[in-house]
């Protein structure tokens, strides 16, 4: 198999929405020295991408909110509310801000393309994963949308069909209302309960629009929801919604904010957990897609403690080079740590859980705990759509 594309430059770390903004460039910094420590990165070149062009953002945002962007990322330009949700205390302004985002969507579009050409199977742009921004306007910390973009980059090389499962706490709002009616892009969400968290979409009757129903699939988790739990919605409904839509390609988002040490969500995941999904997903994308994968980065919080060792497990798995999850932290990256925020205790393994695997029980099609009645609901929406049976424990 090839090497995987792992896409990385210095100059995303510009992407700082400064001040206390909890989305801080430092956890993809400590990411890559973990990643790196580790030997993840041995032998795999990161590969900087060029930034998105105009023609390239406008195919799934608007010129006008382009404009804004530009004219917002001056520096001594505004830095108050300028409209299109650019100013607010979620997306300041900041200089060079098109820039920063434009590269990153550029990262994300360079390595869909790679995928689409055939001159990789496998990508990676941790940075990427910026869901929320659409067409018109920004959200949730993201100012362009990295992963619609890519998926329509994928479209436009000829690719027919793509799936994209959204693991972040947060509704995979943006990319949904892209392909909303689109029947070619299956958008999978799992995300906590919008009754308790921000966006407040993501319910299981939003399943799509026009020829494109059927087309989006949500599963919105409740507060404190575990690692057994979360995985048992996820196997009881991912698989069978992907074998029906029959993706070429799998694009994932990974964000890293389900953790139960997450200061912005309430779902109660461990590292482990959320390296049991990444495993999961590329299980799904050999067995679907021939191995043609994705992965972005996305939310995440725990600047720390999580961040890094949860996406430092996923670039591992994307390369085929999976740590063993009770191998200890370097010293050398828990000084780093310490030096970066002294008020936080670094991690000392790779595993939350003394590197013992994650158990679940797989769903029945009898309701036994919970998170059975999220699974009943999904499946009743979703399931029929795709010529599936909700009751059978084997669709």
């Amino acid at each position: 198999m090839s090497a995987p594309m792992l896409i990385w430059d210095d100059r995303m770390l510009g992407y700082d929405l400064g001040g206390r903004h909890p989305m801080h460039p430092l956890r993809w910094e400590l990411t890559w020295s973990l990643a790196g420590q580790l030997g993840v990165l041995d032998g795999l070149p990161l590969t900087a991408p060029e930034p998105a062009g105009d023609a390239d953002l406008t195919t799934v945002h608007l010129p006008a909110y382009l404009d804004a962007v530009k004219e917002a990322s001056v520096i001594g330009g505004p830095q108050r509310a300028v409209g299109h949700g650019l100013g607010s205390d979620d997306n300041p302004v900041f200089a060079d801000m098109h820039a920063s985002a434009a590269l990153i969507a550029g990262g994300s579009i360079t390595a869909a393309r790679a995928i689409a050409a055939g001159e990789v199977r496998r990508a990676a742009n941790i940075a990427g994963g910026l869901h929320h921004a659409m067409a018109g306007h920004a959200a949730g910390f993201c100012v362009y949308n990295d992963a619609a973009l890519a998926i329509r980059a994928l479209l436009d090389s000829g690719v027919q069909r793509v799936a994209y499962v959204d693991i972040d706490v947060h509704h995979g709002d943006g990319v949904q209302e892209v392909f909303y009616d689109d029947p070619r892009v299956l958008t999978v969400s799992l995300h906590e309960s919008p009754l308790a968290l921000w966006p407040g979409t993501g319910w299981p009757h939003e399943t799509g629009h026009g020829g494109g129903v059927g087309s989006a699939v949500n599963i919105p988790l409740p507060p404190g929801t575990s690692d057994a739990l979360w995985l048992r919605a996820f196997h009881a409904v991912v698989p069978s919604v992907l074998r029906a839509h029959r993706p070429d390609v799998l694009v994932t988002q990974h964000g890293a904010d389900g953790h139960a040490d997450d200061p912005l969500a309430d779902l109660n995941l461990t590292v482990d957990g959320q390296r049991a999904a990444a495993l999961a997903l590329r299980d799904l994308a050999e067995e679907l897609t021939g191995g043609r994968w994705l992965a972005l980065g996305g939310g995440g919080y725990s600047l720390v403690k999580v961040v890094p060792r949860t996406w430092t497990h996923l670039l591992a798995i994307v390369g085929d080079r999976d740590l063993d999850p009770a191998m200890p932290i370097p010293p050398a990256w828990t000084e780093q740590a310490r030096l970066a925020r002294p008020d936080i205790a670094p991690p000392t393994s790779m595993s939350d859980r003394d590197g013992v695997g994650v158990r679940f029980e797989r769903w029945s099609g009898i309701r036994e705990v919970g998170i059975d009645r999220t699974i009943d609901d999904v499946r009743r929406a979703v399931f029929p759509l795709h010529g599936l049976d909700p009751f059978d424990p084997r669709d």
